[in-house]
């Protein structure tokens, strides 16, 4: 009882909290407001950068999707670890903990479309180049036909802009071409870029071949890239299945035990510790399995 009167209590002193601050808005409007605010006080500038241009594509998650998600995180947290402890206090503190990793998977999903719209981009950026290249014979014209074409958006159709001004500054393609390679670390960029150095140093004498192998490269990158998102994303939901039900094996142990053999033997300070430890490792499993599904896209 007295762990619900302390719910409750926290409860309306969050209310009166909000209401001090509260100027007029909707309460929708209201709290929306204030998550943003919160949000670009203290949210890394990268963060800011790469949601920015996820809600350009138009893949970053609505209010209401946020929602759901933080609904969905604290009620599993909540009925998991009352099922382990049988204390609502936990169960209050897992499902605020659990609550709090809810940015830091949307910055990690963020990521992941952002590194996907780039890889697109340097596909777009390679392989116009290329053809461009086979109609100008100049590197830099080939680079002001892809420019000009519409095809490439910021930030890469900044940079390409960088490496023309750099060639005509300069008089040569080297600086701008290491510019652009260790800006995007591909190795289809560096390929790529390597041979027109070699064109430009001896002459663009038989280069079809050259670059015609190399399109062939960038096209079967680019399919085997796709599969790989395919296959990634069927075995991320059978991970996150496996991970869901290692929480709830303290179920089937209970179903083993007893219920009331359970509860006495949570009394022991050991078992506590034990069944702590269980959640704890297995949520390290699952994010660790979730940030390595997220930032390894597997275009580089």
């Amino acid at each position: 009882m007295y762990l619900t009167e302390f719910a409750i209590i926290a409860g309306f002193a969050i209310a009166i909290a909000l209401y001090r601050s509260y100027s007029g808005e909707k309460p929708q409007e209201f709290l929306a407001n204030k998550v943003q605010g919160t949000y670009e006080r203290f949210v890394p500038y990268s963060f800011r950068v790469v949601r920015e241009k996820t809600k350009q594509l138009g893949q970053e998650y609505t209010v209401r999707q946020y929602a759901m998600q933080v609904g969905l995180f604290a009620g599993f947290a909540s009925v998991v670890t009352y099922l382990y402890f049988y204390n609502l206090l936990i169960s209050i503190i897992y499902a605020v903990v659990a609550v709090s990793f809810v940015p830091y998977l949307a910055y990690l999903r963020c990521k992941k479309v952002y590194s996907e719209f780039i890889f697109e981009q340097i596909q777009v950026y390679t392989s116009n180049t290329i053809m461009e290249f086979g109609t100008t014979q100049s590197f830099v014209k080939a680079l002001e036909g892809v420019k000009n074409s519409g095809v490439l958006e910021n930030p890469v159709l900044a940079d390409v802009q960088q490496m023309i001004d750099m060639s005509y500054d300069n008089g040569t393609i080297d600086e701008a071409l290491e510019y652009m390679t260790k800006l995007y670390p591909y190795y289809i960029v560096k390929n790529m870029h390597q041979l027109f150095l070699q064109i430009t140093k001896e002459g663009a004498r038989d280069s079809a071949d050259s670059l015609e192998n190399m399109q062939l490269d960038i096209d079967l990158l680019v399919e085997s890239v796709y599969r790989d998102r395919i296959e990634r994303k069927t075995f991320h939901g059978s991970f996150i299945k496996f991970g869901v039900m290692l929480y709830l094996l303290v179920m089937l142990v209970q179903y083993l035990l007893g219920r009331d053999t359970y509860l006495q033997l949570l009394n022991r300070w050991y078992i506590q510790v034990l069944m702590h430890g269980i959640l704890v490792i297995n949520s390290y499993f699952l994010v660790k399995g979730e940030k390595y599904y997220y930032e390894n896209v597997g275009a580089e």
